[in-house]
């Protein structure tokens, strides 16, 4: 290029980010192929923004290098395995192989400028490394919008007047030059995703166009924006037409899983029979010293250990698809409800830290939902596994999570989804639901993990709990039998018997210095919320909400 740092590349990068994030919610809602996950828009922001990290730091590293002093094989690499650890799912991943083959015919010609073409070079050898990343590839996919988008720069190249470029030519025109190119291009793309319901049925049956296909016009939309300092060329938007369950053979597995594997000597070919054994849609893609793997399976362990003898496994994601798809149905059931006009509402802005809270109960997964928090669903004993907890990580809409197990059984399983996980991850200890519940007040969206479990942490110090629960079965020292109540502060047991009078015993020892005590009703507690409200002492403030757990009958904290 003209401007021999790594500024101007940098800056389409990123241009083209922004306008995919500026629609993300928009490709998710569209997603249907291989499985209706929702998640496309996310997971090709996703490898993009890898990509501009790495250009960052290879920045900082170069000291004002030019690119060819600092070597464009090692930009490319760096690059193209930047793009490949940070992919997720199917259109990430193949977006990464797309992202290499560009990458690798730009860097393969040292000293020449990037024109018209190179660029259809780049566009070629980018289709030809994304079909090759595919065992069967779909036709009405990505896969066809960058084949016909490269088709049509190879033969617009017979008709433009100008294709190659001086080396003393500006960088304006050449940014002119490379952004007509990419334009006629960007329209062979429109045009293929408009076709692509003609080619894939499941498409036509849902009555959308194919997400990844979409998402990839929307990245070159940016590009071309970039490119001129203008406007991003005009896209029509996309919105489901209706909302659809469509049932085919990727559903019937769990978790889209994905995760590196990093050695010598890989060859991707020799592990793709094993993953099929455990499941479909199955990439495996890299190069002798890095793979990514992604694979729809309901045993993750099971497709991890396929790798245990070929290196060493690093950035485990792992996606619940059966949730994914009942969000998404959710999401655009609620949109089409609350717009007349059948437009969804904007994205709200990315946070940079969310919180995953283990909850059992529709009122509490209510309060906490209010508080902007991911619920993850315990079940009755509360106790989900750690493959439970990673989809769970995945699904908040962050990089950083706090995670708040809400149960001292759940913290081992808690820290091990933080270890595998390839976001950064903090676990607060909350031992109980209620407990979190004021924790999580103190989530502020703009910090770090870091910050706001330190603060949730600060928050837990100034709580005691308390509870109520039917007891499971008699008391070893015969102080109650099974069925019979009985009241915890904090985890020890402080009377029992009579519904009321333990109640009351509870509401007594957590009252002292206390301003506020907050009971949530579970969903067969004995006692209505008058009842309840009679036994609370003079002096503090009692607020009764439905919790709906089902294992106690009150869950109570004091403040």
């Amino acid at each position: 290029m003209s401007d021999p740092s790594l500024l101007r590349f940098r800056a389409v990068v990123e241009a083209a980010l922004a306008q995919l994030e500026s629609r993300r919610d928009e490709v998710n809602d569209l997603n249907v192929f291989p499985v209706a996950d929702g998640d496309t828009g996310d997971n090709m922001a996703l490898t993009l923004r890898a990509v501009v990290q790495e250009i960052d730091r290879l920045a900082e590293a170069a000291e004002n290098r030019t690119i060819d002093e600092i070597g464009r094989d090692e930009i490319v690499a760096s690059v193209a395995r930047a793009a490949l650890l940070g992919a997720r799912g199917n259109s990430g991943v193949i977006l990464s192989q797309l992202i290499r083959g560009a990458a690798e015919e730009l860097a393969s010609r040292p000293g020449e400028l990037v024109d018209p073409v190179l660029i259809g070079a780049a566009m070629a050898r980018a289709a030809e490394q994304a079909y090759g990343s595919v065992r069967e590839p779909a036709e009405g996919t990505i896969l066809t919008v960058v084949r016909e988008m490269a088709h049509r720069i190879a033969t617009e190249l017979a008709h433009m007047p100008e294709t190659r470029l001086d080396p003393d030519a500006s960088a304006d025109h050449q940014d002119a030059l490379i952004a007509d190119v990419l334009e006629r291009a960007l329209e062979a793309g429109q045009q293929s995703v408009e076709r692509g319901p003609d080619l894939l049925p499941v498409l036509r049956e849902a009555g959308v166009v194919d997400a990844g296909g979409y998402g990839l016009t929307v990245l070159f939309a940016g590009v071309v924006a970039a490119l001129r300092g203008s406007e991003p060329p005009e896209l029509a938007h996309r919105r489901a037409a209706r909302v659809t369950r469509p049932q085919h053979e990727s559903s019937t597995y769990r978790y889209c899983t994905n995760f590196a594997v990093t050695g010598t000597g890989l060859d991707a070919r020799r592990f793709v029979r094993a993953l099929e054994e455990l499941g479909d849609s199955v990439l495996v893609v890299g190069d002798a010293a890095t793979l990514k793997v992604h694979v729809h399976t309901d045993d993750p362990d099971a497709a991890t250990a396929v790798f245990a003898d070929a290196g060493a496994i690093s950035h485990l994601d792992v996606a619940d698809m059966h949730a994914q798809v009942e969000e998404r149905a959710g999401r655009l059931a609620a949109a089409a409800a609350a717009n007349g006009d059948g437009q969804q509402p904007a994205p709200a802005p990315n946070a940079t830290c969310g919180v995953l809270a283990v909850v059992s109960g529709d009122g509490l997964r209510q309060l906490y939902e209010s508080l902007g928090v991911h619920v993850l669903d315990g079940g009755a004993t509360l106790n989900p596994s750690t493959y439970d907890l990673l989809a769970g990580i995945h699904a908040v809409a962050a990089e950083q999570v706090v995670v708040l197990p809400n149960s001292s059984n759940v913290f081992m399983a808690a820290e091990r989804a933080a270890e595998l996980s390839e976001k950064q991850v903090v676990v607060v200890r909350s031992r109980t639901q209620q407990g979190g519940l004021a924790a999580a007040v103190a989530l502020d969206p703009a910090r770090d993990a870091a910050a706001n479990a330190a603060a949730m942490e600060r928050a837990l110090a100034h709580v005691r709990t308390g509870a109520v629960a039917p007891a499971a079965r008699d008391d070893a020292a015969g102080r109650f039998k099974v069925g019979e109540a009985v009241g915890f502060v904090s985890e020890q047991i402080v009377a029992w018997g009579d519904p009321a009078a333990t109640l009351r015993a509870v509401l007594d020892a957590l009252a002292p210095e206390a301003e506020l005590i907050t009971c949530l009703r579970g969903a067969e507690a004995p006692l209505d919320d008058p009842a309840v409200a009679a036994l609370a002492g003079d002096g503090v403030e009692l607020e009764l909400s439905p919790g709906g757990q089902p294992s106690y009958w009150w869950l109570l904290s004091a403040e």
